[in-house]
Parts: C-alpha cells; structure tokens; sequence
C-alpha cells in the first residue's frame, strides 16, 4: 500500500531530522558511505577455499579432527569475508566521525509532533 503524498514527506521530514540530529547513526542505520574490504574479502574467500581443501582431505582420509579444523577455517574465511567494510563516519562522509556543532534553531520535528499529539489528546484539533 503506497504511501500518500502527507505521509511521504513527514517520513521525509523525519529522515533528514535524523540526519541532522544524529548523523552517525543515520549513516551506519542506511547503509551509505560504506566501502568494501577488498583485501578482507579476498583473504576470506582464500581462506574458505582452503578450508573446504582441509574439510575434503579429512573425509578422504577419515581423521575427523582434520574435517573440523578445515570446517573451522572454512567460517573463519565466511566471518572475514562478511566482517563490515570500512565506511567513512557521517552523512556527508565526514572523516574522523566529527560532526558539526548542533545549530540552535526552531523547535525540532519531534517537538512539533508532540505539540501536535497534545492538542489532538486535548480536542483542539489540528
């Protein structure tokens, strides 16, 4: 169900308040500015072919510790190969995770929409 034309920019609104209020965590929630480890990744996925090399030859030779340590190499490469990328901290890419000095403005979105809620609970309306 589509959103409607109100509802779409107050999730609008609501989004750029949560970058400006908490940058970091807007950047780390969405995803963005984030670069692949391209030496984790390959180091994983080397590691996991390894792993799966030692996994086979301990069922060839039917010694089971063989088997569980290249079953242990094959997640060690899985968990390397999926570890989080370095990003770079911010919405803006802002190195070093520095953020601006919270500007003193007009009253938030969230306040707003507690006035808002007050006076709906109190009959006033909109």
């Amino acid at each position: 169900m589509p959103l409607s034309d109100h509802e779409q920019r107050l999730l609008d609104e609501m989004e750029r308040n949560l970058y400006r209020g908490d940058g970091r965590f807007a950047a780390n929630m969405s995803g963005k500015g984030k670069r692949p480890a391209y030496r984790s990744v390959v180091l994983g996925v080397l590691a996991i072919a390894l792993g799966v090399a030692v996994l086979v030859t301990g069922v060839f030779l039917q010694v089971t510790i063989v088997g569980v340590i290249g079953f242990a190499i094959m997640f060690g490469g899985v968990m390397l190969t999926i570890a989080p990328g370095r990003g770079r901290s911010g919405p803006a890419g802002e190195a070093g995770g520095h953020r601006p000095p919270p500007r003193a403005t007009t009253p938030g979105f969230m306040n707003r929409m507690n006035d808002r809620w007050d006076r709906r609970q109190h009959g006033d309306g909109l």
